[in-house]
């Protein structure tokens, strides 16, 4: 759930929710953390509210990363709510509710708290009790990080790291510097209004300067409430999600930790990617856009990794989510095990292909776009080959047709991909 603060998403609906989902989840007790942003105090509050008024007693975590929220829920059996925005500039935000254990919820029981709020939209009058605080969140999520990797695991190393001036500020320095690298920070003093502003994972120009300038071996950008990463490299390239978890894959198969010797994706993973996975002998498991997809197909196989190209990497067996300082963390050991440069490991571990991303605006939603183009899909596949993919879906949230081709050459994905979605504009765009 995620809108404008206190304009879209209101108190009101929040304390609602809170009301919702204690009904629908129970638990004697409820974990609630926040990102960096102004309004996050104020939701906060109103969830507490809701929270009481199901009678439930809620522990406040403060400022927390969303994985070091997902552990606590984890580690103590308890559901947990996080008031996040993730990516999204500072004036709005969100709210992400994780099941006793620290999993994300199903269909079924999303249904089941949308239900529940429209039998009960508002929240009765409640007398709300101090909550407990958790005055140690940050801390323990630090020492259960330094527990995964040996100690003094990345002296010698030189790092960046960008915090989006989010959830991360804390944990994030504090880890590398107790495991030995020469840390340099930056976007890590949050004011409530400059989370993710021009920086973190979706803005990383100030990080690869900043690597150029000092000759760090990589950098490290978060989002604003840390669940995803995206690496630099020591030339100042990006080294996206595809090649976080292709390089990932590689090490775990190594190590011999590749359970099921496969990794899960989304479908909007590069060809590359499956290319480079084949040649390793690695199986690909693919699945809808989505982390909860990846994580759902995770858990059903008990593969070990997974994730998607934006940075969400999720190391099943050490996190019930995705987890940015984790990801990071592991792509770091593995270049100072490797005793190569970030920029040769992450060149050499995958091409990846032009791709050419078209929406098309339609009249209806159109969730069996596939199905309805499949001659012209074929078509499309035929004539691109071996060396080219073709994806057509339904956007899952507005009346939109995404066309997505990859092909050896730009323009080869450009000229397939604007000839599909003039076909969709043709048939089902408004008006028509």
């Amino acid at each position: 759930m995620r809108g404008v603060a206190l304009t879209e998403l209101t108190t009101e609906y929040v304390g609602a929710l809170g009301a919702a989902v204690s009904t629908v989840l129970g638990g004697d007790a409820w974990l609630i953390a926040r990102d960096t942003r102004e309004s996050g105090p104020a939701l906060e509050a109103a969830l507490v509210s809701g929270l009481h008024a199901g009678g439930r007693t809620v522990m406040l975590c403060g400022v927390l990363p969303t994985p070091a929220l997902a552990l606590l829920s984890a580690q103590r059996a308890l559901p947990a709510a996080m008031i996040t925005a993730s990516h999204n500039p500072y004036a709005d935000n969100g709210v992400k509710i994780f099941a006793a254990g620290g999993t994300k919820l199903t269909d079924e029981v999303e249904r089941r708290i949308e239900q529940q709020l429209a039998a009960a939209p508002t929240l009765p009058p409640v007398s709300v009790s101090e909550p407990l605080v958790i005055g140690d969140a940050v801390d323990q999520y630090i020492a259960h990080m330094l527990s995964l990797f040996p100690t003094g695991g990345l002296r010698g190393m030189r790092l960046v790291l960008d915090c989006a001036n989010g959830a991360m500020s804390v944990a994030a320095p504090a880890v590398a510097a107790a495991l030995g690298a020469e840390v340099t920070v930056i976007h890590a003093e949050p004011n409530g209004t400059n989370i993710n502003a021009a920086c973190g994972a979706t803005h990383t120009a100030s990080l690869a300067a900043a690597v150029l300038a000092v000759g760090a071996d990589a950098g490290l950008a978060f989002d604003g409430d840390g669940d995803r990463v995206i690496a630099i490299d020591n030339h100042g390239h990006v080294v996206d999600g595809d090649r976080l978890i292709a390089l990932g894959a590689l090490q775990l198969q190594a190590e011999g930790r590749l359970t099921g010797n496969a990794v899960v994706v989304t479908v909007m993973s590069n060809l590359g990617f499956h290319r480079a996975m084949r040649a390793a002998g690695i199986g690909v498991v693919a699945t809808s856009v989505g982390d909860r997809y990846v994580l759902e197909a995770l858990e059903a196989g008990d593969y070990a990794i997974g994730g998607e190209q934006s940075g969400h990497v999720i190391y099943r067996h050490d996190a019930t989510t995705g987890d940015g300082l984790l990801a990071g963390l592991r792509l770091l050991h593995h270049v100072r095990a490797s005793q190569r440069a970030l920029a040769d490991m992450a060149t050499d571990v995958m091409t990846t292909y032009p791709q050419v991303l078209v929406n098309v605006r339609v009249a209806n939603q159109h969730p069996e776009i596939a199905a309805e183009l499949a001659a012209e899909i074929a078509a499309a596949e035929t004539l691109l080959g071996d060396d080219g993919r073709v994806l057509v879906r339904a956007s899952g949230t507005e009346p939109l047709v995404r066309v997505m081709v990859e092909a050896a050459t730009d323009s080869a994905a450009r000229t397939v991909a604007e000839s599909l979605a003039a076909v969709v504009h043709e048939r089902f765009a408004p008006g028509r």
